[in-house]
């Protein structure tokens, strides 16, 4: 089944995903108010989400106020429009325009994807270096344009700048991923459509070969016979899943949340709230993957600044894929649909974007006891929330689980193909050696999740909970003791915090105003898996830039305008926005309506086999309740139909 979640009608909810009819209008908007030429693209579009304060006075029937934010460039100036637009009463709330040079800039659009390999084409500097390599059919010189980082001198401060990798693609068919032409990186203004620089790394006069081993996964000759002996495995609901949608309200088995999607961000999960003995509690207000930084290993002068923000400056949700029943769901699915705007600023609808059904996970709990003679067992179950994207070479899956013990998880899973290199020799520090000649730089992909929590309500507080060992002595005189510390984090500064596994180190988000049955704290554990963060040296561009992904932790009190953690405009912004910025104030966040943010990720060295194509790997982390129940939640789980004693 699949369902349209940008409905055409009127939105009754003021969280409501952007309409079609939406769009229209606010481009239309747009264009009375004279802010949109022939040559202005649409960078991003997004709802501006209101004040927690009117979403919650707001009640079934009420006028809706809505206001989208978008981003504008003028790709015949580079002007760029930063914009919020009323399309409830036809208006202009606010413009502003960016100063690049401060500001940053707005995310990379398709165009200047689309016209860089022309202008690399062309110029004689780049010519001449292909040259030297042999290579004058330009026919087969595909040019992959990436975002440029932080500016590299005064000279780029200002423009807005691609900087160019060249891979040779022996015939349309063909996977260029396997043929970097490595050493030369062209630096293109996609405004002045010029290649204002040609980094040509020559050691001695020797240049590094193409890697000429093929590598197309997707062409069955390739492959090769398929394996043999695999059974159906058929997922069946005969009398349909357990949840029912409400336009993109959710409920499954005492869960109810809100499915929401933007441009930016990919999935945003709204209102999560858990139905406890007749009682609706609040979970989160909103969560999201608010950014996400892929920071390369590679120092060579051709590559230092390939470090790519893929919402920021790639706008990851844009790239959401159309799901295939029985290829990327298996079982009783419903798909919906997402609205979005394409360049131009009119409506684009990416069909079963979506992905919800329900899944078995496992053992629920179970116990065999010899006093009683009883023997119990209840399966667990989840509701998944998912999507797939795919920017340049990577795909990435989202999903979002819900358990029927309260637990929740976002586990993303990460597959495609790992961006390759020429390989520079045996012992090279900094990648993997794939096939003959082939790298794969070192590389980290991080995450930052945004988790506007609201456990019991918008009063909340954190503790950090770890384990400690007590020495022997009068109070543990045999050494078997040991126990947990608890702090609170009181203040912005006390919440920069890093995981550490090994004392099992965790973060309880309480509200000191909700009590249990004992007479403790309600709360729920953030449980991290505590891999590292960002490895780049303090002192380097990316570190400036991605200062969120230096630490597991962080917490902020709510403020509207606090979206992003690295700031709003991120393309070659030179660091220092976002969460850096907003902590420097060290604001209280003890009993505050506060905002957890948490860096999770994966560190890449790539194996063999990873090569062609990468099986998925995976990262995420689990939210679990901890004093948040007055015991055990699934008591009253059925047994399973199928069980058989």
């Amino acid at each position: 089944m699949s369902t349209d979640l940008g409905p055409r009608v009127a939105q009754s909810h003021p969280l409501d995903v952007i309409s079609e009819s939406e769009i229209v209008d606010c481009r239309r908007i747009l264009v009375d108010a004279g802010l949109v030429a022939a040559s202005t693209k649409f960078a991003y579009v997004g709802l501006d989400e209101p004040e927690k304060s009117a979403v919650a006075a707001h009640s079934p029937g009420d006028r809706v106020s809505r206001q989208l934010r978008v981003m504008l460039i003028d790709t015949a100036t580079g002007r760029s429009h930063d914009v919020v637009v009323s399309t409830s009463d036809s208006r202009v709330v606010s413009a502003r325009e960016l100063d690049p040079a401060v500001d940053g800039g707005v995310p990379v659009i398709g165009l200047e994807f689309e016209i860089v390999e022309e202008i690399v084409h062309a110029d004689p500097r780049w010519l001449a270096a292909m040259a030297r390599r042999g290579l004058t059919d330009l026919s087969v010189l595909r040019a992959q344009p990436l975002s440029a980082g932080a500016p590299g001198n005064a000279d780029e401060r200002g423009r807005r700048l691609q900087r160019v990798f060249t891979f040779v693609q022996k015939s349309k068919n063909d996977l260029p991923w396997a043929h970097p032409v490595d050493g030369v990186t062209a630096y293109v203004d996609v405004i002045t459509r010029e290649v204002i620089d040609v980094v040509d790394d020559v050691v001695d006069d020797a240049v590094l070969p193409v890697p000429d081993e093929d590598a197309n996964f997707h062409d069955p000759a390739f492959i090769g016979p398929t394996r043999s002996g695999m059974r159906p495995i058929e997922i069946t609901q005969p009398d349909g899943p357990s949840f029912t949608l409400d336009g993109n309200q959710l409920s499954w088995l005492g869960w109810q949340l809100r499915v929401g999607f933007d441009a930016r961000e990919g999935l945003i999960i709204r209102d999560v709230s858990i139905a406890d003995r007749g009682r609706r509690r609040p979970l989160l207000y909103r969560a999201s993957v608010a950014e996400m930084v892929v920071p390369y290993a590679d120092p060579r002068p051709n590559r230092w600044f390939q470090n790519f923000f893929d919402c920021g400056e790639y706008l990851l949700g844009s790239y959401a894929n159309s799901l295939e029943l029985g290829c990327d769901c298996l079982g009783d699915i419903t798909y919906l649909d997402v609205v979005l705007a394409d360049g131009d600023g009119r409506p684009r609808v990416v069909p079963q974007a979506i992905c919800i059904h329900e899944e078995d996970a496992g053992i629920l709990w179970k116990h065999t006891d010899s006093f009683t003679g009883s023997s119990d067992s209840r399966r667990q179950r989840r509701l998944v929330v998912s999507f797939f994207t795919t920017v340049g070479n990577y795909d990435y899956g989202f999903y979002w689980y819900f358990y029927l013990d309260g637990t929740i998880e976002l586990q993303v899973k990460a597959t495609g193909v790992v961006f390759t290199s020429g390989y520079p020799g045996d012992g090279y520090g900094y990648a993997s050696q794939l096939a003959p000649g082939l790298g794969a730089p070192y590389h980290q992909h991080l995450f930052v999740a945004r988790l506007d929590t609201e456990i019991d309500g918008v009063t909340n507080a954190v503790d950090e909970l770890e384990a400690v060992r007590v020495p022997v002595g009068a109070e543990n005189p045999h050494g078997n003791g040991f126990t947990q510390s608890v702090r609170r984090l009181e203040r912005e500064s006390d919440a920069a915090r890093l995981a550490d596994t090994g004392a099992g180190r965790v973060w309880r988000i309480v509200n000191p105003t909700a009590r249990n049955r004992l007479g403790g704290e309600t709360g729920y554990v953030l449980i991290p898996e505590g891999r590292p963060t960002l490895l780049a040296d303090e002192d380097s561009d990316i570190s400036r830039r991605a200062t969120a992904t230096t630490k597991h932790l962080w917490v902020t009190p709510y403020r509207r305008d606090e979206q992003y953690p690295a700031g709003d405009f991120v393309n070659q912004h030179p660091g220092g926005a976002g969460l850096p910025a907003w902590t420097a104030a060290d604001r209280d966040i003890d009993g505050e309506d506060i905002v957890v943010w948490h860096t999770f990720g994966m560190t890449h060295f790539p194996r063999l086999e990873d090569w062609p194509v990468m099986p998925v790997d995976t990262c995420g982390f689990a939210l679990k309740p901890s004093g948040f129940f007055n015991g055990n939640p699934t008591l009253d789980v059925p047994p399973a139909g199928h069980c058989q004693h």
